[in-house]
Parts: structure tokens; sequence; C-alpha cells
């Protein structure tokens, strides 16, 4: 069994608690439901294209940086630039949370993405619920056909999507309602980095397709050279997060820009 595998298993065992607790009804219900949500889309064409990561932890490099609080964090990202903000909220395996994507919401005016390992409907609601603007699919945990329903429904709740792909074989992914696709530098299985993989991997995406570098992404060379390959967007947290100073790190990289 793959880190992937034992990870959604766990999400499987989660989402079921969850639905037991909360309703989607009650998810409707909620007061950050009927807002209207940013693009996040249009926030990466027209800004930075950086998606800046707060991430505490991770299964391949332990803690990160559990000293900082989001809001502290992602108000720095979004003053210096950033198109948008990611938020994990898997708990078990990311150390993430609902709550650091509600306590931030009401406090900045970009685009959020949950970033989750999302495999059931329910989920969608919960994002909604919480203030996120888009959601993340992994291709590597669903099928072509669980992407296509999952986008339908995301946009259906005002969500934009976010897929990402890592090998060739992913591509049968795509659908032609999909807002970004997003490339992983970092293989899932085995947590191996590639930069020159997710190249090759990006030249056979169709032109107009919004494209996001994600993952092992260490510094202005990585980003620059990800930059010159065509690639629209970049989604980054560890280089900031594993900084004792976030904030200040992203000031400074975006400098070098």
């Amino acid at each position: 069994m793959t880190i992937l595998d034992t990870i959604i298993a766990r999400k499987k065992e989660e989402i079921t608690v969850s639905k037991a607790k909360v309703s989607i009804e009650q998810l409707r219900n909620s007061e950050l439901f009927a807002r209207k949500s940013f693009s996040l889309k249009e926030s990466v064409k027209n800004k930075s294209g950086i998606i800046a990561e707060f991430k505490r932890k991770s299964p391949s490099k332990g803690i990160i940086n559990d000293q900082v609080q989001p809001l502290d964090v992602v108000a720095a990202y979004e003053r210096f630039g950033a198109s948008g903000i990611s938020i994990l909220t898997d708990r078990d395996f990311f150390g993430g949370d609902f709550d650091d994507i509600l306590n931030v919401r009401k406090h900045i005016n970009i685009p959020i993405l949950r970033k989750d390992f999302m495999v059931d409907e329910y989920q969608f609601y919960e994002a909604k619920s919480i203030g996120a603007d888009a959601v993340l699919l992994i291709a590597a945990c669903l099928s072509p056909g669980q992407v296509q329903e999952f986008t339908e429904l995301a946009h259906n709740l005002d969500l934009e999507v976010l897929l990402e792909i890592h090998t060739e074989e992913e591509l049968k992914h795509c659908n032609a309602e999909i807002d970004l696709v997003g490339i992983n530098n970092r293989n899932l299985k085995d947590f191996k980095v590639d930069l020159q993989h997710s190249v090759q991997l990006k030249d056979l995406l169709p032109k107009e397709v919004l494209s996001v570098a994600e993952s092992g992404i260490y510094n202005i060379e990585d980003f620059k050279y990800l930059k010159e390959k065509g690639f629209d967007g970049f989604l980054m947290g560890e280089y900031f997060m594993r900084n004792e100073d976030p904030a200040r790190a992203f000031e400074e990289f975006t400098l070098m820009m």
C-alpha cells in the first residue's frame, strides 16, 4: 500500500464520521455558503501566478512549520502579490484544519484553494461552507468520470477546479470544464521530485490550458526555469513555510522575480 492509498483510506473514514455529524443541508445553511467566490483562474492570469501555501507538515518532510498562525502568513502572501492561497485541510497527514480557512476568509480578498484529497461529493459542500473558492482534484485517486462529475458539482457550487496530474496516462482526466491543470513535480506514490518530467508533461497539454507547476520549487532558479518553460501558475508552500518567518520569505522571493 502506497502513502497515497493510506491517506485515501483514512480520508474515507473521516468523511463517514463527518456526514454523521453534519448534514449537507446544515452545510448549505452556513454563513459563508452563499458568498460569491473569487476566481483563482483569473487571479493566476492577472497577478504573480503564485498560489502560496500554508502547510504545517507533510508525510515526506514531517514538521515543516507549526509555530506560525495562518492569518499572519496568508495576509502577507496577499499583501506582496500572491494570486491565491492554498490551505491544507487534511489533519492527520498535513496538520491542517477547516479553521485555517475559516479564520482567514473574512480578512483576505484573494482566492483560497482548499487543498485536500477530494473523493466524495460531501467534501465540496464542506469546501463551500468554509469559504473556499477552489478545490483540488487529484487524478491519481480519481477516475476520469469522477473528475467530470466532481467538476460539474464544483461549478454548480461556484467553486473552481485545479486538476492535478503527474503522468501522461492521467492526461485523460482532463476535460474542457477544468479551470486549471496542475502538474505535480512530486510523485505522490514515492514523493520523488523531477522538474524535467513535469516540463515534458506540460508540452502535451493543449496550448489554451492554464498550467500550474506544483511542489518541489525550492529556489528562485526553479521558479524561473518553470516560468521560462511556459507554466502560468506556481503552487509553492514548503519554500516559504520552512522559513521561521514565511511572510518575510515570500516578500523576499517576490523581489527576486
